[in-house]
């Protein structure tokens, strides 16, 4: 038996469904048609080449961008998203590859930047409290590597940094996060630290959808993969029965449901051609 969505009747509605989404700036259709969904306890993997769409799908989510078509479904019901404070009631966080973090303030003051706690009839910061519920969250998630939630965010190491950045978004009662291109430009020892965070997240019961350029990383952390194809699903992979090669494919000449009028597709030898796959990074290039 399946529901009116087309779902097995067994299986639990997504945390977060996206269906038809199309996204169009002027001339340019960035967006087209996009199905995507994402459950409880899962880290979906969000690939593809460099103007593939996914950034402006994820800013979708977030309510940065208004979606032109399709529609979107959170817990099982539909959901409109005017904007970020719209998808953060939700329970939808996004960590930037920017991270969106003030150097000059400390852990607890990045933490709660916004949506600081305050007691008495003045309105006094509450540090204690702020500071204690920092603590609490960054032990949650097994983050042992900074030493003091008072460090100014200026002096920790980039996997540092990205943990605070995941930290601060899972405290607010999250239940999606959102996580753009978290191990670009980490160490080898700061990436393992961010592939285990992203792995506890899942484990904790979030949904977790990672945009990440690194295959090998996303083989190690991911249950599923979707692949975008100038802004269309191109593929949908479980990553215990696919290859990194197979996921290539998809990236560099998977099948487009419709063919965008301004521009040809050059075939998909001659793409693969300018933007080949390094076999030893596991990064495509």
């Amino acid at each position: 038996m399946t529901t009116a969505a087309g779902r097995p009747s067994g299986r639990p509605a997504p945390l977060l469904e996206l269906r038809g989404i199309s996204k169009a700036f002027g001339a340019v259709q960035a967006l087209y048609r996009v199905d995507l969904e994402v459950h409880a306890g899962e880290v979906l993997a969000l690939v593809g080449d460099n103007g593939a769409g996914k950034s402006t799908l994820i800013k979708s989510i977030a309510g940065i961008h208004p979606i032109d078509e399709g529609e979107i479904l959170f817990d099982g019901r539909r959901v409109t998203i005017h904007g970020p404070k719209d998808a953060a009631r939700l329970g939808v966080e996004v960590v930037y590859q920017d991270l969106a973090l003030a150097d000059n303030l400390d852990v607890v003051q990045n933490m709660f930047l916004g949506r600081e706690e305050v007691t008495g009839p003045l309105r006094a910061l509450h540090e204690t409290r702020m500071e204690r519920r920092a603590r609490e969250t960054l032990a949650t998630l097994s983050v042992t590597t900074i030493r003091s939630v008072r460090q100014r965010v200026a002096g920790l190491s980039g996997g540092q940094r990205q943990s605070v950045a995941v930290a601060k978004a899972v405290m607010w009662n999250s239940k999606v996060v959102l996580l753009d291109e978290p191990t670009a430009a980490l160490g080898v020892a700061q990436t393992r630290q961010v592939l285990d965070l992203v792995r506890r997240l899942g484990e904790q019961g979030l949904g977790v959808i990672l945009i990440s350029h690194n295959l090998h990383d996303v083989f190690e952390v991911a249950d599923r993969i979707t692949v975008l194809r100038l802004g269309q699903n191109v593929a949908e992979f479980r990553t215990s029965e696919t290859s990194q090669a197979k996921v290539v494919e998809a990236i560099t000449a998977g099948a487009l449901s419709h063919v965008p009028g301004q521009q040809e597709e050059t075939s998909g030898a001659t793409h693969a051609a300018f933007h080949g796959y390094n076999e030893v990074t596991g990064v495509v290039e």
